[in-house]
């Protein structure tokens, strides 16, 4: 059973085939996915962005950041596929990420700044590969096959609405 404090959106499924359909689905909301977080923040002051969003969880302001470290990282695995032969990506712990000062304290208008522009980088990106582009891949140390970037552009499709979820859901629950 998915905990639905966990995964609100339930949890993410890689598919074996992505059509134009979907990855174009995709990248809508990996594009729009600034807007939808900043109007998920809309308004809250600190003691609500520094609430956690379930027992365990991160703070809201520190979904905000790690939604810009994520996607950063992820726009970089983008690039690499697209210029190398199936690279082995570096991952990064993000739990740790989280921990960091910036994370923990910086305004959350500086990461949803640099979500604006790297969405707009990301989705030009995108909406400019051939369908033979897509199918480019990447390799993660963790995983046992590589990830195409169809895969990958529907993982952070979902990603971005998974996180959000977790803000509007403690809106919700705690009535702000």
């Amino acid at each position: 059973m998915i905990d639905e404090l966990c995964y609100p959106i339930g949890g993410f499924t890689r598919p074996e085939i992505v059509t134009q359909a979907e990855f174009s689905d995709y990248v809508d909301e990996i594009e729009k996915l600034p807007y939808d977080l900043r109007e998920s923040v809309a308004g809250l002051n600190d003691a609500q962005l520094d609430t956690r969003y379930r027992e365990g969880g991160w703070t809201l302001r520190q979904v905000v950041h790690h939604l810009f470290d994520s996607h950063v990282n992820s726009y970089t695995r983008l690039k690499l596929a697209l210029t190398e032969d199936n690279p082995t990506i570096k991952p990064y712990d993000e739990e740790t990420w989280a921990e960091l000062h910036d994370a923990k304290h910086a305004p959350v208008d500086l990461s949803l700044g640099m979500l604006d522009a790297l969405h707009s980088r990301w989705a030009m990106t995108l909406r400019s590969l051939t369908p033979e582009q897509r199918q480019r891949t990447f390799r993660h140390p963790d995983s046992t096959r590589p990830w195409t970037i169809d895969q990958n552009t529907a993982m952070y499709a979902w990603h971005g609405k998974h996180h959000v979820a977790h803000i509007t859901q403690l809106r919700k629950k705690m009535g702000w």
